[in-house]
């Protein structure tokens, strides 16, 4: 069984910079699941895993722009200190959580002062040439259920 549109993915990661080094794995835990075809991953990753069976083990460097996004300039804004979530005192460089209407977003702080802060608000990880090392671990059918739900069930999943 192959990886197409409505069938679960489930699958395991490593993420490495531009160097090699490791950024960020979920070897050692559970399996990332997801339903393929109906935007539950990034683009750059699921194109790639399209057609894998389960064992496929392979890398892919997709486009910055089809993993965490190109890197906007024009992405700094001022906002007060309290709405920064994550610590309690702020440096320049450090990762802060802000609420906006889409829900909560990583940004990093710029330049802090006593009540403004200055934040970037590109992911982290935009604009970088990134590799996914990749193992699917299993490809089933989704059920009605999830299908209808736009989203996997279970472990690695969406837990009702």
């Amino acid at each position: 069984m192959t990886a197409q549109d409505n069938m679960v993915v489930r699958f395991n990661y490593t993420l490495r910079d531009e160097k090699g080094e490791v950024i960020e794995t979920n070897e050692g835990g559970s399996p990332i699941a997801y339903l393929h075809g109906h935007d539950n991953m990034m683009p750059g990753i699921e194109d790639a895993i399209t057609g894998k069976e389960a064992g496929a083990k392979f890398s892919v460097t997709p486009p910055a722009a089809d993993t965490y996004g190109e890197r906007m300039e024009a992405a700094e804004q001022r906002v007060s200190v309290k709405h920064l979530q994550g610590a309690k005192v702020w440096k320049a460089g450090m990762p802060a959580i802000v609420n906006t209407e889409q829900g909560q977003r990583q940004v990093t702080v710029v330049k802090v002062g006593k009540f403004m802060a200055t934040i970037d608000t590109n992911h982290p990880l935009s604009g970088r040439e990134l590799t996914f090392d990749i193992e699917v671990v299993d490809v089933r059918e989704a059920t009605d259920e999830e299908i209808a739900h736009g989203h996997s069930h279970g472990e690695g999943g969406h837990q009702h």
